[in-house]
């Protein structure tokens, strides 16, 4: 098991803690879930709150191994303050997206910490995009999943946040770079190839077809 940073540790307890709390508490997790309706009332909280509540433990637990696999990466690399920064932009850019998107849905809800995960996520890739994901190196995985990501956007397949994970992974890849622009000379490839979605992105929003 690695030591993990302090600061990992601390994003893991207090998703965990305040899930815990939102479990027992359905009040709790009402108020503070991302929701169209009450956002659109002025509820902004709802932005931030809902990237620490989780549907059930499953949903909690695939995001915090993630960021325990992932997360250190990112702090050893940029620092404490810069890892926080990148986890909170990122939460709050894919719940932006995720707003956008379905902005007259005022029925939609949504929680979790994916946006906030995969911007961490895409930050780590990009410092260590030969590492292995599902067999395959992990630049290659953060491409296919971001192009996995608008088929869920424009099909609306499973009970996923697509659009949140999008934001989020957007957030986290831009970021980097603004903190480490030494990336575009070491691994410009690997720069120019992981745009490649959001390019795609833009240009089916564009062309009407998302």
């Amino acid at each position: 098991m690695q030591n993990l940073h302090i600061a990992t540790i601390v994003i893991i307890a207090a998703n965990t803690l305040i899930s815990m709390i939102a479990f027992k508490d359905f009040s709790f997790f009402e108020k503070y879930k991302f929701n169209i309706a009450g956002i659109r009332r002025g509820e902004q909280i709802r932005m931030f709150t809902s990237g620490f509540l989780h549907a059930d433990y499953p949903h909690l637990i695939f995001n915090m191994v993630t960021l325990y696999f992932f997360a250190d990466t990112v702090v050893l690399r940029l620092g404490m303050g810069k890892f926080f920064i990148i986890y909170a932009l990122s939460l709050i850019a894919g719940n932006l997206l995720s707003f956008y998107f379905h902005k007259d849905e005022y029925h939609y809800s949504a929680v979790g910490a994916s946006g906030a995960v995969m911007g961490i996520l895409y930050s780590a890739i990009l410092f260590e995009p030969m590492q292995t994901i599902y067999f395959m190196p992990a630049f290659v995985f953060g491409i296919l999943y971001l192009l996995y990501t608008i088929y869920g956007m424009k099909n609306r397949t499973g009970n996923i946040g697509h659009d949140a994970h999008f934001g989020g992974a957007i957030a986290g890849y831009a970021l980097t770079l603004i903190f480490a622009p030494g990336l575009f000379d070491t691994s410009l490839l690997v720069v120019i190839s992981m745009a490649v979605p959001i390019l795609v992105l833009f240009v089916l929003y564009k062309t009407g077809k998302l």
